[in-house]
């Protein structure tokens, strides 16, 4: 997605967390989540995977096996734990949010890696310049301030710090690592701000630099897209791809348009790394032919 317009990466993304959360279908949230998941084998590295694997599977794990412990809806019971009926709808509806979370997480990821701050920027600068610059200075110091945590942290352990081992050594440590974090970045909030202000930015007249131009390949792209877009929302606004998991699991008639939206929703959920994997091909090609 990162050879396309900004514009187009932009509304791919928020579409695909949009249509995620709210279009409540296992058929959907798996899609979404086998999607967003080959798409995360291409732009992750090796340590990021064990990261996020390392994240994610607790969170998936718990959000499943919190839900029928919790909630006792449902018609089927599968077991009995302390006199309450842990009931497979809820077993199901709880797997199914949790895929639907680490879907969310996983395209989360792709947009903060796709959509930079500068594409950001490009996209909101010239229509609102504030706000645009906030939320892009924000999302910008999120990925720094970890950085800058790991380095403070190591050199606390260089001085000595961490050393006994004690809560107390690690909390008076967290402390001054946190003042020394929080001081940098009102620092370099600071001087943002000053470049941002010397540089005219938000001023009338002035014209943002703009390296992005909406080209044949955007168009080519931007016609699928919105064509499974379009029927996916057809289908979820006409009712065909509602199913209901209480009092017990119901899925939707399989008509012509639950199927049409199912088929549009995988294809967009895949379009990245359909994408990708051309790219990858049409770089072999070219590699291959020096």
């Amino acid at each position: 997605m990162t050879i396309l317009h900004p514009a187009l990466s932009f509304t791919y993304y928020i579409a695909m967390i949009l249509l995620t959360c709210f279009v409540r279908n296992p058929v959907v949230t798996l899609s979404a989540l086998v999607g967003g998941l080959c798409h995360w084998a291409f732009f992750t590295t090796a340590k990021e995977k064990r990261e996020d694997l390392g994240f994610y599977l607790p969170l998936a794990a718990l959000v499943t096996l919190a839900n029928p412990v919790f909630s006792h809806n449902g018609k089927t019971p599968l077991f009995f734990l302390n006199g309450n009926a842990v009931t497979k709808e809820a077993f199901v509806f709880g797997a199914c949010s949790a895929a639907l979370v680490v879907a969310v997480l996983i395209w989360s990821k792709g947009y903060s890696k796709t959509v930079t701050s500068d594409k950001f920027l490009y996209l909101f600068g010239s229509v609102l310049p504030k706000t645009a610059l906030i939320l892009s200075v924000a999302l910008r110091y999120l990925p720094m301030l970890r950085t800058e945590a790991h380095k403070l942290k190591d050199a606390q352990k260089s001085v000595g710090l961490y050393s006994k081992g004690s809560l107390t050594d690690n909390f008076l440590s967290s402390c001054k690592i946190y003042y020394a974090l929080a001081g940098r970045t009102l620092e370099n909030a600071v001087g943002t701000a000053d470049s941002m202000r010397g540089r005219g930015w938000g001023q009338r007249g002035r014209v943002p630099f703009a390296r992005y131009r909406f080209r044949k390949r955007d168009a080519v792209a931007a016609v699928p897209l919105a064509l499974c877009l379009s029927l996916v929302l057809a289908a979820a606004g006409s009712g065909a791809l509602t199913f209901s998991f209480y009092p017990g699991l119901t899925l939707p008639p399989l008509s012509p348009l639950a199927l049409t939206g199912y088929a549009a929703f995988g294809l967009l959920a895949m379009f990245p790394t359909i994408l990708q994997t051309e790219v990858d091909l049409r770089w072999r090609f070219l590699q291959s032919r020096l």
